[in-house]
């Protein structure tokens, strides 16, 4: 009697283990590391002194002209990006907003507007994902619920602790999906300016932290299989940001590694949702019809 009762159990849990499996190998990369620099205009890309940054563009592809939506402030944009759409459909219309402002077109079993967070987390719930974040407005902009880790760094003077906590969490838990998000860049420009030394000093600051970070990934024997992105939100002018300037709207876009051409700068159009899309196509995830989003294919190797 026992064998007959556990014998159909021990079945599913095989062919579950199996689905999971080949929903992996099917993967274009098995690790996906987002670095998000909130505040990092593409107007400042050639002059930083960010070598490590550069090599991932020189052994990846990229493009400068990623654009944000309106207004090119953070919160609008950190949940155009997760989310996979504009602001008129997901609903979060300022730089803080803690909730949607208009309501959101669709909202999923986690409560808010659909990210890629929650998509992977759906599609693959033994997948390992990660968010960590300096400025306390994202926690309101992805699913914490769906991550296995999320932490605020609330004192980031330097991002030591930051880059501490973030190469702690790769060694020890290998992410499928970890999204980090450092604010410096955006506190500088509103306290020295966007464009002056300091800002210069800070980029060249974070150059050293991406470098630990990909360090990382190669300390816990993940990084042949891992796919960096470095991006951000929005750029700035003189003090602030929020307006339609180049200086403010367009942000670079850089991806790396497996399965990802070397050396390409695309021209195709891109906005902020669609790095969501780029990055659900990774991991072969179904857009939600509500998500407005394209996935930069072109940048892409195929199996």
């Amino acid at each position: 009697m026992r064998l007959k009762c556990y014998l159909p159990l021990c079945l599913l849990l095989v062919f579950a283990d199996c689905s999971s499996v080949e929903k992996s190998e099917k993967w274009l990369a098995q690790h996906v590391i987002f670095i998000g620099l909130d505040g990092w205009g593409s107007y400042s890309v050639e002059k930083a002194d960010m070598p490590h940054m550069k090599q991932l563009m020189a052994d990846g592809a990229y493009t400068l002209k990623k654009r944000s939506v309106l207004p090119s402030s953070s919160a609008v944009n950190w949940a155009s990006m997760f989310m996979g759409a504009g602001p008129e459909l997901h609903g979060y219309t300022k730089w803080n907003s803690k909730k949607p402002d208009l309501p959101s077109r669709v909202l999923t079993h986690y409560g808010i507007f659909p990210s890629v967070f929650g998509l992977l987390r759906d599609a693959s719930p033994d997948a390992e994902i990660g968010y960590e974040y300096e400025w306390n407005g994202m926690q309101y902009l992805a699913e914490l619920k769906a991550m296995n880790f999320s932490q605020e760094i609330k004192n980031h003077e330097t991002q030591d602790t930051t880059i501490l906590v973030a190469c702690d969490y790769i060694k020890k838990a290998k992410p499928n999906l970890f999204a980090i998000i450092i604010d410096q860049p955006d506190h500088t420009g509103h306290q020295d300016g966007h464009d002056t030394p300091r800002y210069y000093e800070v980029l060249e600051m974070l150059d050293g932290c991406i470098e630990q970070i990909i360090q990382a990934t190669k300390d816990a024997g993940i990084y042949d299989e891992t796919v960096f992105i470095v991006t951000s939100d929005h750029g700035g002018i003189n003090l602030g940001h929020g307006g339609i300037t180049m200086e403010e709207m367009e942000t670079p876009f850089i991806i790396s590694g497996k399965n990802v051409k070397k050396g390409l700068q695309f021209e195709e159009s891109m906005m902020q949702f669609d790095v969501a899309s780029t990055i659900a196509y990774i991991f072969r995830l179904k857009q939600p019809q509500v998500w407005i989003g394209r996935p930069m294919k072109q940048v892409f190797i195929e199996k």
